[in-house]
């Protein structure tokens, strides 16, 4: 089921070098994580527009890319279809705000081998100046950008609106236990850390009308990596 020699080089790993926050999803040099979620949902769901917002070391698009190369392989998607209506978008300002970006650069290895659409700006803009002017439509939606409880609920509110029906949102970093046994070393000032839990503040603000689904492995196997929290949602 698993090709861990294209796993361990590719996508848990820049040829060795391990991706930068891959940890986050629970994922180790093998193990995918909370990343095989998002594998399984756009392969189950055919997803054709995908969306991640926010991405520092390129670990979840380029599943979400490979989710797409699988399936033109497997012959549910047409290869000549893959620019118009089979596309990965990734929003991210590279700015800094939440963690440092390393594959802004069109010669990064993630660009280089998975050949991302990319949008390096805020996520509000890149919904009012790209997704809007181009009516475009989500199929699947990822949200790990501004992880201040403000910015997820933006995050939330404006792709929404331009989400397909049965589309789904995953939001990463949503499991509050994760964030409130998370330790920050000494040499850290208290004013240089961000703290990460609004995904999981947003969560009680979620409304009635969408169905939500948590996946929440913080302390199940102590002595491993666990995810930081993925939550689904989808419209009732």
């Amino acid at each position: 089921m698993l090709d861990y020699s294209f796993i361990q080089n590719f996508i848990t790993s820049n040829e060795g070098t391990p991706v930068t926050y891959r940890w986050t999803h629970g994922a180790t040099e093998k193990h995918l994580g909370d990343a095989i979620i998002i594998y399984s949902i756009i392969q189950m769901m055919r997803s054709k527009t995908v969306v991640c917002l926010g991405s520092g070391g390129g670990f979840i698009p380029r599943v979400m890319i490979q989710a797409h190369q699988d399936l033109v392989e497997q012959g549910i998607f047409e290869k000549h279809n893959t620019w118009n209506d089979i596309q990965v978008f990734v929003v991210d300002a590279a700015n800094g705000v939440g963690g440092e970006n390393n594959w802004k650069n069109k010669d990064s290895f993630f660009r280089k081998y998975f050949h991302p659409r990319v949008l390096i700006d805020t996520t509000e803009n890149a919904y009012y100046n790209f997704f809007v002017k181009q009516d475009l439509k989500i199929d699947y939606l990822h949200i790990d950008a501004d992880h201040s409880y403000e910015g997820v609920k933006k995050d939330f509110e404006l792709y929404s609106k331009i989400l397909n029906k049965n589309g789904i949102i995953s939001i990463h970093d949503t499991d509050q236990k994760y964030h409130d046994n998370f330790l920050i070393s000494d040499d850290i000032k208290s004013e240089d850390h961000q703290p990460f839990d609004g995904p999981a503040k947003f969560l009680d603000d979620i409304g009635p009308e969408w169905r939500i689904f948590n996946l929440f492995n913080e302390g199940t196997v102590k002595d491993k990596p666990s995810s930081t929290g993925l939550t689904l949602v989808q419209r009732i």
